[in-house]
C-alpha cells in the first residue's frame, strides 16, 4: 500500500508541473506528456496487458471554452477529514476553498482540497486538488470522475482548465487506491474536455 501511495504522489507531482499555465498549447503539451508517462513501464499505471498495446489515451478535442477564470473563495478554519477512496485507505485532506464559474450560461461551484501529506513536501506547499464528476461520467468519461491539479492563487480568481482533467489511476488498474469524488463536486453539466474513459 505504501508503494501505491508513493506512485500516486509521483503521478501528482508530474502532472502539477504540467499545469502551471493554461493555454490551448499547454493543454496539448500536458496531454502529450501524459501519453509519454503512460507508455513508460517505469511510470505507467496500466496493466501489463494494456501497456503492450498502448498507443495513446483518448482525449476530447481541446476547447478554449473549458479554460475558465473562476472566482476563488478561501474557506477558513476547515477541519482535516479522511477522504474516502476506492480501497480502505483514508488519506487526510482539508477543504481549502471554493470556486465559482459560469459555463454555458449556468453558474457552478466546486470545492478545492489540500492533501495534508503532499503539502508537506518541498515545492508542493501550494498544491490544490480538484476532484469532480459530471454528466459525461459513465458515458464518454470515467464513471468515477476526474481530477485537476491547481496552485493556490494570489488573488480572488483562479484559472481552471478542464482540458487538463485526468483520470485517477483506478480507471486503468484496480490495484490502486484513489480518492473518490465528494458528492458536492458533482456537476449537473457534461464537461466534454480532458481525458475520456479508457475501456468501455
Amino acid at each position: 500500500m505504501k508503494k501505491i501511495a508513493l506512485f500516486l504522489i509521483f503521478f501528482i507531482c508530474s502532472t502539477v508541473k504540467a499545469q502551471e499555465t493554461t493555454t490551448p498549447q499547454t493543454a496539448l503539451e500536458f496531454q502529450q506528456d501524459l501519453n509519454k508517462e503512460y507508455a513508460n513501464p517505469e511510470e505507467s499505471p496500466l496493466t501489463e496487458q494494456d501497456l503492450k498495446s498502448f498507443k495513446s489515451l483518448d482525449f476530447y478535442p481541446i476547447d478554449e471554452k473549458y479554460i475558465l477564470t473562476a472566482q476563488f473563495k478561501r474557506t477558513e478554519n476547515e477541519r482535516v477529514f479522511k477522504m474516502k477512496t476506492s480501497t480502505s485507505r483514508l488519506p487526510e485532506y482539508r477543504k481549502y476553498g471554493e470556486i465559482t464559474f459560469v459555463l454555458e450560461g449556468k453558474t457552478f461551484q466546486l470545492n478545492i482540497y489540500q492533501n495534508i501529506e503532499l503539502i508537506k513536501k518541498k515545492g508542493f506547499e501550494d498544491y490544490l486538488f480538484l476532484p469532480f464528476s459530471d454528466e459525461s461520467c459513465g458515458k464518454e468519461s470515467y464513471i468515477g470522475g476526474r481530477y485537476l491539479d491547481l496552485r493556490i492563487p494570489t488573488s480572488n480568481t483562479i484559472v481552471v482548465d478542464f482540458n487538463k482533467a485526468y483520470n485517477p489511476y483506478c480507471a486503468y488498474n484496480h490495484k490502486y487506491s484513489c480518492p473518490k469524488v465528494p458528492l458536492e463536486n458533482d456537476l449537473n453539466i457534461a464537461i466534454l474536455a480532458g481525458v475520456k474513459k479508457f475501456h468501455d
